[in-house]
């Protein structure tokens, strides 16, 4: 088997969906014991005030359904499709108890498209 190179990988990646990729982000995860969030950096004795550091943008979500609305048939579609490994009673189940996280720890992208394919359900939705 030939040695796949970053941008063999970059092609791979650009060609997948945003589920596809957080799927990959999981597994990825779960073989070598790590997560994806941001390491926090320690303060260091005699640092400069909090103030003056640059703020660091947010780059993992998770998606929260807060209510399913008066639509909960469409938001419970819209639950499978973001989360197919949910049957018709587990997407029912979730979107029941809300607020309930539908996903997380993805990406700002993810984390978007989810947000209107739920509020286009008719779901409320946050991102946290």
């Amino acid at each position: 088997m030939s040695k796949l190179t970053k941008e063999d990988i970059m092609k791979a990646v650009e060609e997948m969906t945003v589920l596809e990729l957080a799927d990959l982000v999981k597994a990825l995860e779960e073989k070598f014991g790590v997560t994806a969030l941001p390491a926090v950096a320690s303060a260091q004795v005699g640092a400069a005030p909090a103030a003056a550091a640059p703020v660091e943008e947010q780059t993992v979500f998770n998606v929260v359904l807060v209510n399913a609305g008066a639509q909960k048939i469409a938001v419970i579609k819209a639950v499978r499709e973001l989360v197919p490994t949910l049957g018709l009673t587990d997407a029912k189940a979730l979107v029941d108890a809300a607020p309930k996280e539908i996903l997380t720890g993805v990406n700002k992208s993810a984390a978007e498209e989810a947000r209107k394919k739920l509020e286009a359900a008719g779901g409320k939705v946050e991102l946290k």
